[in-house]
């Protein structure tokens, strides 16, 4: 059987932690930081888990992560 391609989009949103879970980061935290306030943006750089209906399409993205 061949190897699987990952979807390469997919490969640079999504991590897998050690316990298999699906981290990713939070968006809007790119650009307009100005008028948000530190405690919002210090939680933005925070990760985040995905979903848990939506962790079986991920997975089907990323087949080797």
């Amino acid at each position: 059987m061949p190897k699987l391609k990952s979807n390469s989009g997919a490969a640079k949103r999504f991590k897998l932690t050690k316990s298999g879970k699906v981290k990713r980061s939070k968006a809007n935290a790119s650009h307009l930081l100005t008028h948000k306030n530190k405690n919002r943006k210090r939680t933005l750089r925070k990760g985040a888990l995905i979903a848990k209906v939506d962790e079986r399409n991920v997975r089907r993205l990323i087949p080797y992560a």
